[in-house]
């Protein structure tokens, strides 16, 4: 009978013992942070920075010691700008790879192509793109980083306005980016009981848009130009819109927010204006605003380790990155339904972008103001407002 319980509890200790082993075999698996990003191809200025911050920073996270005791892994596809791409890598992140979160797509037609297998999935999914559509209406699995269109619209016009603009000509690109775009601007105008008196678009392979801008130009009553559009087309307009030597007050949206813009675009860009993160003027930035240290911070890593220019598009990167690991500390669990929730629920993190205040209500965060007005002055970012 004594050789019965010894046998029997040596079997529970070994028992035990595996049991243990399995749970540290399961504590030390990695995170899983999956992405599909638009590495090369016509958006690559915005997934080439995105890359490059998600890397740097899982490797920096690593290195502290990861998170909740275990390091990152992140696993990442270039869809090369292609929605059809960006819906086949997805679907591979979910169902191959396994992750345990997704942090990418740069553009807004990668976004919405990826969405309805991350909302049947049910896995955690930070957006890098722009376009309102992605989080509203509110869709339960889906967040964001950057501000909408439909804000920088409304920063845009809040500018005309102060400036006694009323009324103005809107040039937009047919991409999903440009379209919503001047979707968003339409109705922001009309609300603001201001006027599009021109109204003109471009496509993704038009390589000259003077007959648009002469449009703009001879119609009656035009105060200011807005373009509204990303990649190579909005310094086409720039430097079009000089040849023509018009001298109106002239807009950009948030989508050329970069020094390479300023490098497309050359003397063209003198005097334009756009909405943007305060990265690229992070020391106009008072010492009392709580964003300074954390854009200061990113902008200093991000060029040491890359020998390059930081860029608004990596920082949206880095903030999803950012609310990923800060959610899943919170709800101390990978468990996606925990971590879903706990980024519901963020308040206050200041991010390079903004400060973002999540709500079930609003998956984005931010507001218009988290925008900040800059004009090109000397070939350089002036912070205006």
């Amino acid at each position: 009978m004594l050789r019965t319980m010894i046998r029997r509890v040596g079997k529970c200790a070994v028992v035990a013992a595996a049991g243990l082993m399995m749970m540290s075999a399961q504590a030390a698996d990695p995170i899983k942070i999956g992405s599909f990003l638009s590495v090369t191809g016509p958006a690559s200025f915005l997934g080439d920075p995105e890359l490059k911050t998600l890397e740097m920073y899982v490797e920096k996270i690593n290195e502290d010691g990861g998170v909740l005791g275990r390091q990152l892994e992140l696993i990442h596809y270039d869809d090369v700008g292609n929605a059809s791409s960006a819906r086949n890598f997805a679907s591979r992140l979910i169902r191959s790879d396994r992750v345990d979160v997704i942090v990418g797509g740069s553009t807004t037609g990668a976004t919405m192509a990826a969405v309805p297998l991350i909302e049947q999935a049910q896995v955690p999914f930070i957006s890098l793109a722009g376009a309102v559509v992605i989080t509203t209406p509110v869709k339960k699995w889906v967040f964001k980083t950057p501000q909408t269109d439909r804000m920088a619209a409304e920063r845009i016009l809040a500018d005309m306005k102060d400036r006694g603009i009323t009324r103005f000509g809107l040039i937009s690109g047919t991409g999903g980016f440009g379209s919503s775009g001047r979707t968003q601007t339409l109705e922001v105008t009309e609300e603001m009981g201001m006027e599009v008196v021109a109204d003109v678009t471009y496509s993704g392979s038009d390589t000259d848009m003077t007959a648009q801008l002469t449009n703009i130009r001879n119609t009656k009553g035009v105060e200011a130009v807005l373009n509204f559009g990303f990649g190579q087309g909005p310094a086409i307009v720039t430097r079009n819109y000089a040849q023509l030597g018009m001298e109106l007050p002239f807009y950009q949206s948030h989508g050329v927010a970069s020094d390479s813009f300023l490098e497309l675009a050359g003397s063209s860009a003198e005097g334009l204006r756009l909405p943007a993160s305060p990265l690229l003027v992070p020391d106009s930035l008072p010492d009392d605003d709580p964003q300074k240290e954390v854009v200061q911070n990113y902008k200093a890593e991000y060029e040491a380790r890359w020998d390059s220019k930081v860029s608004t598009f990596g920082a949206y990167a880095y903030d999803g990155l950012m609310l990923a690991v800060r959610a899943m500390e919170e709800a101390g669990s990978t468990d996606p339904e925990a971590v879903r929730n706990a980024l519901e629920n963020i308040q206050g993190y200041v991010g390079v972008t903004g400060v973002f205040n999540m709500s079930p209500e609003d998956h984005n965060g931010l507001d218009p103001e988290s925008f900040r007005i800059l004009e090109v002055q000397n070939g350089e970012w002036k912070l205006i407002d």
